[in-house]
């Protein structure tokens, strides 16, 4: 089946992200665009500051001796500087690298090999190799009082910005986004956020993160609406009193953010309308406690690196299961495909986005064999496998590389994680299926507790609620869960944890 919407109106040329992004500072210029707050207070930038700043950086950078089409990669922590260095580059032309301030210094030589910057940008803290140019934030101040540059205005089409995903393989891969891509997100609006001019979002985020950076600053501001960022230091405990003190409407975080703000105890956000989910698949026991701790809804989405948040609930829509990710926003043609053909309803595929979504990537950096392999004909194939309801959302199965095969089933390990989740005593879950001897593989099941659990209670509990090829034949307690730098679950590392 495919959802084949109207087409979302095209981006208008001549363009410029950064000019998009602030367009507000025209109409609203003494307006907060940007609060970044502690428990003791908080540093606040207007919309006219924060023009200035970023024309004023992008000055400097220009005048650093970086031309438009040069590539900066960005060593920055999480502190304001890092995504008005983000908008600087952009706004004349010079195309930002932004990296995780967790990668180490090998890591990040894969990545300058991979990208050949011009410069570096480095805040002195984060992890970086010696490289011959290389800039540093604590010139940024004196920027921000140069002369601001001029926007650099073009083809929508055109490469604004290289981000990093490690994909199935696990090689980082330079997925290059287009200036067009923040256009797409005006589809995120009314399809995941319900944002307005008014409100004033929180993401949970460090800055250098994409999610934060799309959702928590980029989209606020091209709503003219006024984005928070909890200061560097602050706890995830400490972010239900700053919800509460910052009169904070909408709440963005992934999953796991969720679930440490409710072991903190009960609290109130009398202003919140609802939570916004993204990253990894949303438990529902984590929705459900939300729900009961808050009386707000949290509205989940999908997307990728490759390409923005495509398939969402929102406000408005109907509570639907939890396996479901909701339906294609307006404007999104989205597909289930098997053997390069839609499946009907009810059948499992691969999610599939049309090659012309504004949204989607320019390709991977200098490699064309990757770029054309993730394509069936005229679709992106994100790599998840899900089905479309009778009802018309789309109901999520997981990735297709973590599907496991028991004894000729395919299981999905997000369908098992689930039903262990309502086990009162497990707190996280990772199941995937491994080779025991040649030819035979078991489902296993990984989780954190405050005890150890017996192997037999599990396996009790399991034949309560699931079927019996879809049961785990091993249980092992471990400490934490493997997760990337950005928080997703890595099921292919959980066979690494424990002896077998």
């Amino acid at each position: 089946m495919t959802h084949d919407p109207t087409p979302f109106p095209p981006c208008p040329t001549p363009f410029n992200l950064a000019a998009h992004v602030l367009g507000a500072a025209e109409r609203l210029p003494d307006k907060i665009a940007l609060a970044v707050v502690d428990v003791t207070g908080a540093q606040r930038w207007s919309y006219q500051r924060m023009l200035q700043s970023v024309l004023g950086c992008a000055s400097g950078l220009l005048d650093a001796g970086l031309k438009p089409g040069d590539r900066l990669l960005m060593r920055v922590g999480n502190t304001v500087e890092f995504p008005i260095a983000y908008l600087a580059a952009i706004a004349v032309g010079i195309v930002p690298v932004p990296t995780s301030s967790q990668l180490t210094e090998r890591e990040v030589q894969v990545l300058i090999d991979v990208t050949h910057p011009r410069a570096i940008l480095h805040d002195g803290a984060t992890a970086c190799p010696n490289f011959p140019t290389v800039l540093h934030t604590d010139q940024m101040a004196d920027w921000y009082e140069l002369p601001p540059a001029a926007f650099d205005y073009g083809d929508p089409n055109r490469l604004a910005y290289i981000i990093f995903t490690s994909g199935t393989s696990g090689t980082p891969r330079a997925v290059c986004h287009a200036h067009r891509a923040i256009w797409a997100r005006g589809m995120m609006m009314d399809g995941w956020y319900g944002l307005s001019e008014t409100d004033r979002l929180m993401h949970a985020g460090a800055f250098n993160w994409t999610y934060t950076l799309g959702t928590g600053l980029l989209d606020p501001w091209t709503a003219g609406a006024t984005a928070l960022i909890p200061a560097q230091g602050v706890d995830h405990a400490q972010i239900s009193l700053l919800l509460k003190r910052n009169d904070v409407t909408i709440f963005a975080a992934a999953p796991g953010v969720y679930r440490n703000i409710l072991k903190s105890g009960s609290f109130r956000a009398p202003k919140l309308r609802h939570g916004l989910s993204a990253g990894e698949k949303l438990p529902a026991s984590v929705r459900d406690a939300w729900f009961d701790a808050t009386g707000t809804r949290i509205y989940e989405a999908f997307g990728m690196s490759e390409c923005s948040t495509f398939i969402s609930t929102a406000p408005g829509t109907p509570d639907l299961p939890a396996s479901s990710l909701g339906w294609p926003q307006a404007g999104r043609r989205v597909s289930i495909l098997a053997d390069g053909a839609p499946v009907p309803v009810g059948d499992t595929g691969i999610i599939a986005i049309h090659k012309d979504d504004p949204g989607l990537m320019l390709g991977y950096l200098d490699d064309p064999d990757a770029t054309q392999a993730r394509f069936d004909g005229d679709w992106f194939l994100t790599g998840d496998t899900g089905e479309v309801s009778e009802h018309g959302d789309i109901r999520y199965h997981g990735r297709a590389d973590d599907m496991m095969n028991a004894g000729g089933y395919r299981v999905s390990p997000l369908e098992v994680e689930a039903a262990l989740l309502a086990h009162p005593d497990i707190h996280e879950v990772g199941v995937t299926d491994i080779e025991i001897k040649a030819d035979t593989r078991i489902i296993s099941a990984f989780y954190t507790s405050d005890k150890p659990l017996k192997e037999e209670d599990l396996k009790a509990f399991a034949e309560t609620t699931l079927a019996r090829y879809k049961q785990p034949r091993m249980y092992r307690r471990v400490e934490t869960m493997p997760r990337n730098p950005n928080g997703k679950l890595v099921r292919r590392a959980l066979p690494d944890l424990v002896p077998f």
